[in-house]
């Protein structure tokens, strides 16, 4: 049975329903992981998945900020959160889903945005974020990773030179400092080894944006992205992905939109 998995920085999934549940109408996929929902638990639409044909939620929320979720056409078991790097935000959520061929986990993450100045000497925000880095790199090195797993999100972190509008411009701006790239490269490439399902099937020699900042007047026109949404899996789900699409149209779906679109992962 092929299967479609979607990561969507949200930005507040209460004020940006309607452009989820268009989403989910046009292009049907099977799992849903939204970031930066800015709701708590019972804040959070349900209601609205449910009626959109999605009532399996896995939601870890936050009042105001953060706060991740998993919205999904099949069962979901086994929900969890971890905390990362000692603040107890919720920037990770996990579940189990099955699509017919043994369980997989599935999980949220959200990772620090670092605030502006890339020096975790004078910026605390900068040294959570390295700081959560250095914790995901040390839990994937655990023995559980080696099969079964797949990772989405707002990573926060656009590694490659064409994962930007410009690298020689964005490498004193955080999210392409090479203290971060380094770090997201080594947490690529560690424990039992990731793939980059996005850059599997749209290379290297592509530049690739998944978000674009409010700032800009005119966001297609100055077209100043970057790549911070990722979708990773462990080798033996990596195997089976046939496909992947990064919906720029959405972030002019609405007056109000994300600043980030979805990131589309397919499967066999």
């Amino acid at each position: 049975m092929p299967a479609t998995v979607v990561t969507w920085n949200i930005n507040s999934v209460r004020l940006r329903i309607a452009l989820a549940v268009r989403f989910l109408k046009q292009y049907q996929p099977d799992v849903l992981m939204l970031q930066e929902i800015k709701c708590t638990n019972d804040q959070f639409p349900a209601k609205a998945f449910t009626r959109a044909g999605y009532p399996y939620h896995a939601v870890h929320g936050q009042k105001g900020y953060h706060g991740v979720a998993i919205v999904s056409r099949l069962p979901l078991t086994d929900v969890s959160s971890r905390v990362l790097a000692e603040i107890p935000d919720s920037r990770h959520v996990s579940a189990r889903i099955d699509f017919g061929h043994g369980p997989l986990t599935v999980h949220s993450i959200y990772i620090p945005a670092g605030g502006d100045i890339p020096d975790p000497e004078i910026n605390p925000k900068f040294k959570h974020k390295l700081g959560f880095l250095a914790d995901l790199k040390t839990w994937f090195e655990d023995p559980l990773f080696k099969e079964g797993h797949l990772i989405a999100g707002d990573f926060n972190v656009a590694p490659h030179p064409n994962d930007v509008w410009s690298h020689k411009q964005l490498l004193k701006i955080v999210s392409h400092t090479p203290v971060e790239t380094e770090a997201l490269d080594a947490l690529l490439a560690g424990g039992h080894g990731w793939t980059d399902l996005v850059r599997k099937h749209l290379p290297y020699d592509q530049k690739l944006s998944s978000w674009w900042s409010y700032r800009a007047i005119d966001w297609q026109t100055s077209n100043r992205g970057r790549r911070l949404d990722h979708i990773w899996s462990t080798a033996d789900i990596a195997a089976h992905s046939i496909g992947a699409e990064i919906v720029t149209p959405a972030r002019g779906w609405s007056k109000k939109p994300s600043d980030h679109v979805p990131v589309i992962a397919r499967f066999d």
